[in-house]
């Protein structure tokens, strides 16, 4: 388990931790976002051509 703030300023420090992480998070989730986006794009020409010679 998460050790508990036992000071304000530990409590601080933790809350700037947390949305750090949520921060971080959501900058992984877009970045992800971003790649699906671009390997989508880039492959959508590629259908009609697979059966061509």
């Amino acid at each position: 388990m998460a050790k508990e703030p036992t000071t304000p300023d530990d409590a601080g420090k933790a809350a700037r931790d947390s949305k750090r992480r949520v921060r971080t998070g959501v900058a992984v989730g877009i970045g992800s976002a971003a790649i699906v986006a671009a390997l989508l794009y880039a492959n959508r020409g590629r259908k009609g051509d697979q059966g061509r010679d």
